[in-house]
């Protein structure tokens, strides 16, 4: 029989106020998990109390509400840095962009929700066995979030144990939905356990995690074990430009000098240079100056440079602006690629017909148009594919690139946005993710850090900090085939929701358990 109560909190307050209390510290607990300050080990039982809260539901409203408030508390302290970008660069005062942030955690809290208000309406339904059922639940809420308006897929909980390099390697099978499944698996068990009080449900919830946990371990290990790749040296530029200054014409020239510098230090010996996102503050293509100024520079270096920069696209009587990588020899420019996913309220305005306030608020919102194709750049031995900034945290959009013979990704961007905050190490950590999925390496630059190497195996370094100005040599492991990720994509996160549908169609035809 499970108990009605949840577990760990003081019997002396009233029920509703024990019951929040303990989803707002769960979730304020899991956010320790996330970098900063990376508390990993928190992934793996923070979210304990919210499952017992959801099975101990008095309805499922009751549950939504106590898994918002949870996903509430998680998601207000990991996205914090969101109100240093508001404020900085754009017309918004700090209490406005402090509603945006609540109201950005908010709409994410509602899949935290989502997933409680479905364990609570199944129980009854199906049994008590139903808890079990939060782990595809769970993949399912997060699949629908990497999608849903256009997607958001921040703080996912497989990206907690990412530097678990051994955890990790399940990726390659599963996506990252797979490892927030072994980690929602671990947190069911210790839920189910504290709820059924039983020495048959602890020993049954102890073998859940020794034996999901411990293959894991034995996968990865055995993943882990293959021989040494074939390898492409790689020069990576941090610039370290301050964003304030970076789009100010009276600096444009001092900006090129340091690229040019750096590049020249670094590059002797490369067969390729790496700039950042927008290292370029000049629209290339239209800038005759500017374009022969890197043309030379990779003609004086002897190695294809790798650029971010702005460009413009005239059609018609309409100029359209796009975010680009692109590839320059020392004969000209090779190849570009035009950034596909863009920010929305960063890059574009969604609906724009309906909300025309928006543009006016955020004076600093670009007004971008998505790219149109992925493009694999040429390079002797070695094509390779680039995600801009963003893009990195959909993992369906960086696996098309290595489908189609990307042997290396290049991961350029511009985490100056987020100031001297947990932002930056964040969407760092989401890199290792990408790699392990597709059994490539990634080669990533970014404006103000982290810039670095990350292994196939998800190895992060070597690596540039934050703030510092710099160049980085890498030897980069070269593999092409990818892996069955590669080959066949979400097909688990999306099995995790045909299970989720399967469910909740059963509940419904069976009706209410006595």
């Amino acid at each position: 029989m499970v108990a009605r109560d949840a577990p760990g909190v003081a019997s002396g307050w009233p029920e509703s106020v024990r019951r929040i209390t303990m989803a707002l510290a769960a979730g304020f607990a899991l956010h320790l998990a996330y970098p900063r300050p990376g508390w990993d080990l928190l992934g793996w039982v923070s979210l304990t109390p919210v499952l017992a809260l959801a099975a101990t539901a008095a309805s499922p409203k009751r549950a939504l509400v106590e898994g918002w408030v949870a996903g509430c508390a998680l998601f207000v302290p990991l996205l914090r840095w969101l109100t240093h970008t508001m404020t900085t660069f754009s017309t918004l005062s700090r209490p406005l962009a402090i509603l945006v942030l609540l109201a950005l955690s908010a709409y994410l809290a509602l899949y935290w929700g989502a997933v409680a208000a479905a364990i609570a309406w199944v129980r009854p339904r199906l049994g008590n066995a139903t808890l079990w059922l939060a782990p595809p639940f769970w993949v399912a809420a997060e699949l629908a979030r990497t999608y849903v308006l256009s997607g958001f897929p921040w703080g996912l909980m497989g990206y907690v144990p990412y530097r678990r390099l051994e955890l990790i390697q399940v990726a390659a099978w599963t996506g990252v939905y797979g490892v927030s499944f072994l980690i929602v698996a671990v947190n069911t068990a210790l839920a189910w356990s504290a709820l059924e009080r039983t020495r048959v449900a602890a020993l049954a919830s102890a073998a859940v995690c020794v034996l999901g946990v411990g293959g894991a371990l034995m996968v990865g290990r055995m993943h882990l074990e293959r021989g040494p790749d074939p390898t492409l040296p790689v020069t990576i530029v941090q610039g370290n430009i301050d964003q304030a200054i970076k789009w100010d014409t009276a600096f444009r020239e001092e900006t090129l000098r340091i690229y040019g510098d750096l590049t020249r230090q670094g590059a002797p010996g490369s067969s390729l240079v790496v700039w950042p996102e927008a290292a370029v503050p000049a629209y290339v293509r239209h800038e005759p100056s500017v374009f022969g100024w890197l043309i030379d520079l990779a003609s004086d270096v002897r190695a294809p440079l790798l650029v971010g920069a702005p460009d413009a696209r005239v059609e018609g009587r309409v100029t359209r602006y796009l975010n680009s990588a692109f590839l320059f020899r020392g004969g000209g420019l090779q190849a570009r690629y035009d950034k596909i996913h863009l920010v929305p309220f960063g890059e574009y305005v969604p609906l724009k017909a309906v909300l025309f306030f928006v543009q006016a608020i955020a004076a600093e919102i670009g007004d971008f148009t998505p790219g149109r194709q992925r493009v694999i750049f040429p390079l002797e031995g070695a094509p390779f594919g680039t995600v801009i900034c963003y893009e990195v945290i959909f993992p369906n959009l960086f696996r098309q690139f290595v489908a189609e013979g990307a042997s290396f990704m290049a991961n350029i961007t511009n985490d100056a946005w987020f100031g001297d905050s947990g932002g930056p190490l964040q969407h760092l950590a989401m890199v290792p993710l990408r790699a392990v999925e597709n059994g490539v390496a990634v080669v990533r630059a970014a404006n103000t850090g982290v810039s670095g190497l990350v292994a196939p195996s998800g190895a992060i370094g070597p690596e540039l900090p934050l703030t510092r100005r710099g160049v980085l040599r890498a030897q980069v492991p070269l593999r092409a085939g990818g892996t069955f990720y590669t080959r066949f994509g979400d097909v688990f996160a999306y099995a995790c929701a045909a299970v989720t549908a399967t469910a909740l169609l059963a509940a419904l035809a069976g009706g209410r358990r006595t």
